[in-house]
């Protein structure tokens, strides 16, 4: 039978995995057509989440862990999950079960009958999240849409089957800054959306609080786009032109006049304008470079204290 590789990234979820569990072992029963594997990754968890895992991999053999030497970040566990991965298939879902695994059959079939590399899901609406998070939310992805060369739906998740080659296409993509939505969207092979309700989380609290989701946003943007250094010479160089135009302005009114040339107030505000917009592009820059500087140093995406093999210290 094919198997399925279930990749499901952990941070202090002591509360959820109990929830979850029952949940993997009933589609897993569901969908008994097929071998399932569930490679929980622990972002070194401050809770018991890495006990659960350990004992539901003693319980399970199908359970797999992996536990990170600190808290590396979503993105490398699902890196971490995918390299690991042993099956024909590859899913990704988080832990708090705000992705069904109901829609699993589903996805399942349209990576095998239908034809499709990959099976995502989105949100239809936003329902029970924060009203400014949301019209933030629809912003990025509505302008990222417009400005760079991966395809991202609006709503998308995490949560998604790929075929083996998809997955591998993935891991063949090695940065250490990593943004999975336009990581998948770049890579391309064909894909199925498959729409869903927002469902609200089973236990604990969100880990990506608005300013981390902003931060990840603008990595997204940084990693996927270079509209923004285009932005940043576009604005300069009208600058310069406003900066000719008020010169003529203020010759030719010279010489008319024959008076001494007034505004002082409006020459501050001139100069503080132009010194925000230097300012601004600077910083634009400085986020490119920083990207580089990461890049170029070449450290491993994440160092793994623990795993089901008992394996320490491995870097990667």
């Amino acid at each position: 039978m094919a198997l399925i590789s279930l990749v499901i990234p952990c941070y202090n979820e002591e509360e959820a995995i109990p929830l979850l569990y029952p949940e993997l072992v009933a589609i897993s029963e569901q969908m008994n057509y097929v071998e399932f594997e569930f490679i929980m990754v622990d972002n070194c968890s401050e809770d018991r989440t890495l006990e659960l895992m350990r004992e539901l991999h003693e319980k399970d053999s199908r359970v797999r862990y992996i536990s990170f030497s600190r808290n590396f970040g979503k993105e490398a566990s699902m890196y971490a999950g995918l390299k690991a991965s042993k099956g024909d298939y590859a899913a990704i879902m988080d832990a708090d079960l705000q992705d069904p695994p109901t829609l699993l059959p589903q996805m399942y079939e349209a990576v095998t009958k239908e034809g499709y590399d990959c099976a995502a899901t989105y949100r239809k609406d936003r329902k029970g999240e924060p009203w400014f998070r949301s019209v933030m939310a629809n912003v990025f992805y509505a302008m990222i849409g417009k400005i760079s060369s991966a395809n991202m739906k609006s709503g998308a998740r995490d949560f998604r089957l790929m075929r083996r080659s998809m997955v591998d296409a993935v891991l063949s993509l090695e940065e250490n800054e990593r943004f999975s939505k336009g990581i998948f969207g770049w890579v391309g092979f064909k894909t199925k959306w498959i729409s869903f309700e927002n469902v609200e989380r089973s236990a604990g609290k969100t880990k990506l609080p608005f300013w981390s989701a902003f931060t990840y946003a603008l990595k997204g943007i940084i990693a996927f786009s270079t509209v923004p250094l285009a932005i940043s010479s576009l604005t300069g160089v009208l600058c310069c032109i406003a900066a000719a135009v008020y010169a003529i302005y203020v010759i030719i009114k010279q010489i008319i006049s024959a008076e001494a040339v007034s505004g002082y107030p409006s020459l501050v505000c001139l100069i503080l304008f132009i010194g925000g917009v230097q300012l601004l592009m600077i910083g634009v820059l400085g986020q490119y470079m920083s990207q580089i500087y990461l890049e170029i140093k070449n450290r491993p995406k994440y160092i793994i204290r623990e795993t089901d093999q008992k394996v320490e210290g491995k870097k990667n």
